[in-house]
């Protein structure tokens, strides 16, 4: 997701657009269908028709991605770009902020934004991926960082946490990383239950996690677009 204010004072929650978490635009309070005011559709990285639905390439791809940052970061930035060009948007020169919101990969992708220096107000992971290939540069992360994190995620274990933590300390980013006890790895997927069809290990919804963790993307995000 990444949105982008438009009104002084008035940044409410993005529609989500990651699978499994259509839910949250009614129940966390944001209208759907539709995009709030203040705010532009998202964006998101697609694997192609090729792919989609075939978990196996899907994997791949994710993973391909992951293993080159440089090209993560470009196939975001082109996203970012054509966000620019819609023509609800407002310019940074005429005061717009962009903002990017990532759930599990896409966390992964929105950390990447932000350690390559791209000019965003904020970055935002829920339950993604922490560790890197490409650490930060001092001085490199110029967004402000939220991680919302469950601490009983098997897939990002304590060592990436703590391993991020000193990065972006080493980078002197203004970064905050909150932690859900209990919570596993994709927390505000409703449809992650024990019996699903598409259930997977390490993967469960968790309402405390879920719902805290968008209060927290909420305060996170009118703090960082009013700015």
């Amino acid at each position: 997701v990444v949105a982008q204010g438009q009104q002084a004072g008035h940044h409410p929650l993005p529609v989500p657009r990651h699978p499994g978490a259509e839910h949250v635009a009614g129940e966390h309070g944001v209208p759907d269908p539709g995009v709030p005011a203040g705010l532009l559709p998202g964006v998101r990285i697609e694997a192609g028709p090729a792919v989609a639905g075939n978990r196996e390439r899907v994997m791949a791809c994710l993973l391909a991605l992951r293993d080159d940052p440089a090209l993560l970061v470009r196939r975001a930035r082109a996203g970012l770009t054509a966000l620019a060009g819609c023509p609800e948007a407002v310019s940074p020169e005429a005061g717009g902020r962009q903002a990017a919101v990532g759930f599990c990969f896409g966390g992964m992708a929105a950390l990447a934004l932000a350690r390559a220096g791209t000019g965003l107000a904020g970055v935002v992971s829920v339950h993604g991926s922490l560790a890197t290939s490409r650490p930060a540069e001092p001085g490199a992360v110029t967004a402000r960082v939220l991680v919302c994190h469950g601490a009983a995620d098997p897939h990002v274990p304590l060592a990436d946490v703590t391993a991020f933590a000193a990065e972006m300390d080493r980078a002197e980013a203004d970064w905050q990383l909150v932690m859900y006890g209990r919570a596993r790895h994709g927390f505000t997927h409703r449809d992650a239950v024990p019996g699903a069809p598409a259930a997977m290990p390490g993967v469960a919804y968790d309402r405390l996690a879920d719902e805290r963790s968008f209060a927290a993307v909420r305060t996170f995000l009118a703090e960082t677009l009013a700015a």
